[in-house]
């Protein structure tokens, strides 16, 4: 008897590992449940699409499976009451016994992911069959220069394409249905040690990337490029640069004066190397940002400071990436409190007036409720 995944589907090890509830021949939903749109053009997701995400609850279209990024499935056919009767539908090996890390990202009824060292995979999630997998043979010296590990936090998908970014800095576009190469464009400076191991996301034929490397004298910023060309559109730095270079507009050198010293020269830090959120009737992108370069404030800004924008919720107009609000979680940072951690959109009643919350939970350990129109 045929089994079905309606279960979940997991990111463990070095395999990927679907659950199911073992019902004979009845899948959880048919193809029929998918929009006219993606029957005739594979793996198309756009605005609209991830904007009516709980009309298909089967397909798992953003990295938080919508823009709200709060990760709830609507789906009800596993529950509390059925749940200890999941059992091996499949799994599929990966090349790789490094750390997986990835969020997949489904779209009638193909998984896309990432694993170690940026490979890009493409797996029915049906039968568990890879249908293609993408090498960017990222050179091994990469493992040095990353702080952390040649892990991947995922894909995004757009209009028939695939995008990542690879570990030695990279922004990649394949085609969704072959993996062949659209195109492919360095995001940083390969001479540092910048690195991204996080997951891109889409709105608007915008994609937005982060990168990683604060704890290797750089500084951080987020990029946005054109889904098409692969041509950047705006950069938002985290931090600010040396003065004498001239700012990149007032909000460097309004974050300028919070710092002190020569803080330029071990780069500053403030990478946005994991979480973002896009909030479409706000207009807004909401960035997560680290670390200090270095660790120690007393080092980089010797005369003290909030340092800005390190470890902050930062908000930018997502069309032209100019600074709207921010808070900083922890001010002046020197224990590497990072604010790159997911961040959740959600409407909430409080005192008796429903209010656009913003939600995080730093690694300072306290829960930040935001209001994510003002901060």
């Amino acid at each position: 008897m045929q089994r079905r995944c309606i279960g979940s589907l997991l990111a463990l090890s070095c395999s990927v590992i679907s659950l199911s509830a073992c019902q004979r021949n009845e899948p959880a939903h048919t193809e029929e449940s998918a929009p006219a749109a993606a029957e005739t053009r594979p793996a198309w997701v756009d605005d609209e699409r991830i904007a009516n995400a709980d009309a298909e609850p089967e397909n798992w279209l953003a990295h938080g499976r919508n823009w709200s990024e709060q990760r709830y499935s609507p789906l009800d056919q596993v529950n509390d009451a059925n749940v200890g009767e999941l059992r091996l539908a499949w799994y599929t090996d990966l090349d790789t016994n490094r750390g997986q890390e990835a969020t997949p990202i489904v779209v009638d009824g193909v998984m896309y992911s990432t694993s170690a060292w940026s490979k890009v995979q493409a797996v029915d999630a049906r039968s568990g069959q890879l249908l293609w997998q993408y090498d960017p043979e990222v050179p091994g010296i990469w493992d040095v220069r990353a702080c952390c590990g040649v892990q991947n936090r995922g894909v995004a998908v757009w209009k028939g394409r695939v995008y990542a970014g690879t570990l030695d800095g990279r922004l990649i576009s394949l085609d969704a249905m072959t993996g062949e190469l659209n195109w492919e464009i360095n995001t940083t400076d390969q001479a540092q040690s910048y690195t991204i191991t996080g997951a891109p996301r889409v709105f608007g034929d915008k994609l937005v990337i982060g990168n990683g490397g604060a704890e290797y004298g750089v500084r951080g910023y987020v990029s946005v490029y054109d889904t098409e060309t692969g041509d950047l559109r705006w950069r938002f730095y985290t931090v600010p640069g040396n003065p004498a270079d001239g700012f990149e507009d007032e909000t460097q050198a309004m974050a300028a004066k919070t710092w002190t010293g020569e803080w330029w020269t071990s780069g500053g830090g403030g990478t946005a190397w994991d979480s973002f959120a896009y909030d479409p009737a706000l207009n807004l992108l909401f960035i997560g940002t680290g670390n200090g370069s270095p660790w120690s404030r007393a080092i980089r800004s010797p005369g003290g400071g909030d340092n800005l924008f390190l470890a902050s919720i930062v908000a930018v107009n997502a069309d032209t990436g100019k600074y709207v609000w921010h808070y900083q979680t922890t001010p002046g940072d020197t224990w590497d409190y990072t604010a790159v951690q997911h961040m959740v959109l959600a409407d909430l009643e409080i005192d008796g007036t429903e209010r656009k919350v913003i939600m995080q939970v730093p690694k300072n350990g306290f829960y930040y409720v935001l209001d994510r129109a003002s901060g």
